[in-house]
């Protein structure tokens, strides 16, 4: 193999058949290359041991860590609290802040994901939100890239989570305790479709967790749970009065509704007042993050400890920084319900 620190980007190039240009893309730009195009040239990047050449950055830190947060800023806003945590524990602390925002786990791969990895520019990583692929993890690993994960969990690294099963079996217990009997399952569309497996050992979204949740919610209360009805709309309120609208259109629609989010839970109670329905009454509604937005609305919705897993995250990122880690961490927080005036 030869020496990572003589293997330049044009040795990279010439093995992957790609222009150097390419290559830079690679690492600066992942999502202007072709999945099969990007992969290749990383297998090449891998084999090699190349690392680009930061000389100028690292003496511009002059001593100051770098920590990289990863995580699908724009397509969920409770990201943001989660950042505000990791915030306040770098208070005090000589280390920079480099935020990346990735698309979010549900929608498309994150090439910045796979790549951040062989770039050399971060001394730690916090990615929040995005499942960690078996490649971007050996990568993590060869370069020993100090991660952490949120929201996610990988065997090999410390894990902050949140218990979205407790969140989802909370929701539906709450309901069903309430009387309401009919419910439905309002969540962002997945490209799993309809056919969510309740029994994957694979990775399972939170919307996922949170339906098995619901499911058990089901059996406890004695009722069958494939009688839980299921509705795939897009993330926003207009996504969940569209939801709403298709189910009310039916002569027996549900009546209890949990949705994924806050957003969704918005837009279904929206059409339900609409539609002159009595919430609660006649029909009733959880959301799930307890947002600015439940408040305002006096929603009744799961609340997550998001700045605390922000908070966490950091803490295990520096114990792993400065060598005082012990044994691989998994950290899961429970969620409450927080109750409103929907249900």
């Amino acid at each position: 193999m030869p020496d990572p620190d003589k293997v330049t980007i044009y040795e990279v190039a010439r093995r992957a058949g790609v222009s150097i240009a390419t290559v830079s893309h690679v690492f600066n730009r992942p999502e202007r290359v072709k999945s099969s195009t990007r992969e290749r040239v990383l297998d090449v990047v891998d084999e090699l041991g190349f690392v680009p050449k930061q000389t100028a950055v690292s003496l511009a830190r002059k001593g100051v860590g770098r920590i990289g947060v990863l995580a699908p800023f724009t397509s969920y806003s409770s990201y943001a609290t989660r950042l505000n945590g990791i915030l306040e524990a770098c208070a005090g602390r000589a280390v920079e802040v480099v935020v990346f925002d990735a698309p979010s786990a549900t929608t498309a791969e994150s090439p910045l994901l796979q790549t951040l990895p062989t770039t050399g520019r971060l001394d730690g990583l916090v990615i929040m939100g995005l499942p960690l692929d078996e490649g971007t993890a050996a990568r993590l690993k060869r370069g020993k890239l100090t991660t952490v994960l949120v929201d996610s969990m990988h065997p090999e690294f410390d894990c902050v989570t949140v218990d979205d099963e407790a969140g989802g079996y909370a929701a539906g217990a709450h309901l069903l305790q309430r009387g309401y009997r009919r419910l439905v399952f309002i969540t962002e569309s997945l490209d799993i479709g309809s056919a969510i497996s309740l029994n994957s050992a694979t990775y399972a979204s939170a919307g996922e967790l949170r339906a098995r949740g619901v499911v058990r919610a089901m059996k406890d209360a004695g009722l069958d749970p494939g009688d839980l009805e299921w509705a795939l709309t897009a993330s926003s309120i207009q996504g969940g009065r569209d939801a709403a609208a298709q189910l009310l259109d039916r002569p027996d629609p549900p009546t209890g509704f949990i949705c994924h989010l806050d957003n969704i839970a918005a837009g279904v109670l929206a059409e339900l007042r609409a539609a002159g329905r009595a919430v609660p009454g006649e029909a009733a509604v959880v959301g799930y993050d307890d947002s600015d937005l439940a408040e305002a609305l006096d929603l009744t919705s799961v609340h997550q400890p998001f700045a605390e897993t922000g908070r966490i995250a950091i803490s295990l990122l520096f114990a792993a920084m400065d060598g005082a880690a012990g044994s691989t961490q998994q950290i899961s927080l429970k969620p409450h319900l927080a109750t409103g005036g929907t249900t």
